[in-house]
């Protein structure tokens, strides 16, 4: 196998948002457990949550090969330029899936093992096709975004405690104003390919605004809530505020301009908080 080609697989596994699966996994997993505990089970649990991650991605290129030859952002694909085979995705795809699950069930515990099979199999069989019916797949997508959390935490701990439930809903509520405002900055090229995101099907903003906005707001308290159940301190509880406060300004400038810059700045903002909301958690966390 040439590098080129190595490099072509590699990109069909989505790196930047298998890096966020990790990061949100290995935070629930050093949460509710009070640190990494067992070296290897750690280790364990982050190949085989990233194997399936990216399974799930491959798989998710394979179905939507037509539409995105048709999309400027997706073209260069390697499936769309034919460096790669749709055999050959379907094969590595499933044999992504299939093994990270494995892992997880043999080395981890048959509850992350489960999440992140349950996770495959929204992201793959359910959101996938519901892109091309209704606006309504951004939130379905927002919830196999937002397991990794859970897997994080089964895998330390062989349960689901309410902190796991917290995590995982800032992290749903977390990828509306975040998706939505990639929707509206390439809602052209959504519509190119048929998909029915939020800004094609209505394509006056009103909508993609209250959507933004009201997630926002409901980020803000849910964000807070680490705090009242004592698995963070008050110093994260200022930061959060504080970011989910410059979320919503963010959406705000949108909702005044509506422009493809105030949607790219909600979107920086969007991933500002994220990794700063993490490492406070992570720097004022309390053993619950």
């Amino acid at each position: 196998m040439t590098k080129a080609l190595l490099n072509d697989y590699v990109e069909m596994t989505k790196p930047r948002i298998a890096l966020m699966v990790l990061v949100t996994t290995a935070l629930a997993y050093y949460l509710a457990g009070g640190g990494i505990g067992v070296p290897w089970v750690f280790a364990m649990t982050l190949l085989g949550t990233a194997m399936a991650g990216g399974g799930a991605s491959v798989l998710n290129q394979f179905i939507e090969r037509d539409v995105d030859a048709k999309m400027e952002r997706t073209k260069n694909r390697p499936l769309i330029r034919g460096t790669i085979s749709p055999q050959a995705a379907l094969n590595f795809g499933v044999f992504l899936t299939v093994g990270g699950c494995l892992l997880l069930a043999w080395q981890v515990n048959v509850l992350a093992a489960f999440l992140a099979l349950q996770s495959c199999f929204l992201y793959v069989l359910v959101y996938t096709p519901m892109k091309r019916l209704t606006w309504w797949n951004t939130t379905i997508g927002a919830v196999p975004g937002a397991i990794p959390p859970l897997i994080g935490w089964a895998a330390a701990t062989g349960s689901l405690a309410p902190g796991a439930w917290i995590l995982f809903a800032i992290l749903f509520i977390w990828q509306h104003p975040h998706f939505f405002a990639i929707a509206w900055m390439f809602r052209e090229d959504y519509a190119r390919g048929g998909l029915r995101m939020l800004p094609v099907v209505h394509p006056a903003a009103r909508a993609t605004v209250s959507q933004m906005i009201g997630h926002t707001i409901v980020l803000i308290p849910v964000s807070l809530l680490p705090t009242l159940i004592g698995m963070s301190g008050w110093v994260y509880f200022a930061g959060a505020l504080i970011l989910g406060l410059g979320m919503l300004a963010s959406g705000v400038g949108f909702s005044r301009h509506r422009t493809n810059a105030s949607a790219r700045r909600v979107l920086r903002m969007s991933l500002v908080y994220l990794p700063v909301l993490f490492l406070l958690i992570v720097l004022d966390s309390s053993p619950i």
